[in-house]
């Protein structure tokens, strides 16, 4: 499972809470530019991986536009790796190829959401107004898009010519949707889909569902991977490590508590530093009952990981509200715990 989609697992390890806590909540009226993201999203999404492209910008005080070379691109980039904060993104190795060539790229993106369903996966992208998606259509022109009758229509492109124009470049950019209204660029590697995901956005498709406590809970980050229960569940099992592992995984559960499955997770690089995670259980007791056992497994072994959890993360605080039970951890010195964490099973995603 490629690094960035493996990232659930890690957000399933912090698991969490004393009972009794106060979680923060958001009372604005107007949603984050995350939480619009997600509810624009093609319904059926099951992953869900955001980037914060300006404040990562800002935080690595990487002054970028769409006019600044591809060296500036790539370096950009690498600070925002060795921080931890790009390993959400779906453009990252197809970054200098977009910025020389089509006139967008995370060195001039507000955000970027990636979505993936069993039906499809979709890039969104939000531009500033200082990007012109008129010179966008004219570099897709230029590359060989074929445009569509319809303005609001998909560009089509396909492998072979993703080939010719870089080896470099993602899949997900074989076609591409342009939304002038919303200052969006949609890509997938299905046409059809991409079709479903722009009318979602605008209003005329179903959207995605079920996300919107964890999403609510993270507030404003900078990277987070959000992913519904059913999917962690089957992704990042136990099953899936060796036998020692699984063998010590039981005897940690036994020890630990009960523990449920939950409908939705959220796991997000925090603008102070911190990693926020945040579980919706089935009901307030529930909910509960897993603070308790989980904050005991979070501060163990991590089979399927190796070491153990306190290597990575101090737990900074625990809290329980209602069927969410929500978690912050402050990483160690050079620890990569969104990205980290999210390899190989993890023992917190047993459902």
């Amino acid at each position: 499972m490629p690094r960035r989609l493996r990232i659930v697992a890690a957000v399933v390890i912090a698991l969490v809470v004393t009972a009794g806590g106060y979680l923060w909540w958001r009372h604005d009226d107007e949603p984050t530019s995350f939480a619009w993201a997600v509810d624009h999203a093609p319904a059926g999404a099951q992953r869900l991986s955001w980037t914060d492209w300006a404040a990562v910008r800002a935080r690595e005080h990487a002054d970028l536009s769409e006019r600044s070379s591809a060296d500036d691109v790539r370096r950009f980039l690498d600070r925002a790796y060795d921080a931890d904060l790009s390993s959400t993104s779906a453009l990252v190795t197809s970054a200098p190829v977009l910025q020389e060539q089509f006139g967008f790229s995370p060195a001039s993106a507000d955000w970027e959401l990636f979505s993936q369903s069993y039906q499809g996966a979709v890039v969104m992208l939000h531009l500033p107004s200082s990007v012109d998606l008129d010179e966008v259509a004219d570099h897709l022109r230029d590359l060989g898009y074929q445009e569509p009758d319809d303005p609001d229509g998909v560009w089509q492109g396909g492998e072979d010519l993703l080939s010719r124009i870089s080896p470099s470049l993602s899949g997900e950019l074989q076609y591409v949707a342009l939304d002038p209204d919303d200052g969006l660029v949609l890509t997938s590697d299905s046409a059809s889909f991409l079709s479903v995901a722009v009318d979602a956005v605008r209003g005329h498709g179903a959207r995605a569902t079920g996300f919107g406590a964890v999403v609510d809970d993270a507030g404003e980050p900078l990277s987070s991977a959000v992913y519904s229960g059913d999917y962690a569940c089957g992704a990042l099992a136990m099953a899936h490590a060796g036998a020692a592992d699984r063998a010590q995984a039981r005897q940690l559960l036994s020890a630990a508590g009960e523990v449920n499955p939950y409908s939705a997770f959220a796991m997000s690089d925090e603008p102070d530093g911190s990693v926020r995670v945040a579980f919706e259980f089935d009901g307030d007791d529930v909910a509960r009952t897993n603070a308790d056992t989980r904050a005991t497994l979070a501060r163990g072994p991590a089979p399927g990981q190796g070491g153990t959890f306190r290597d990575r993360f101090r737990v900074a605080s625990v809290t329980a509200h209602g069927s969410l039970v929500v978690m912050r951890l402050a990483p160690r010195p050079d620890a990569s715990v969104l990205s980290d964490l999210s390899t190989g099973p993890v023992l917190f995603a047993t459902c």
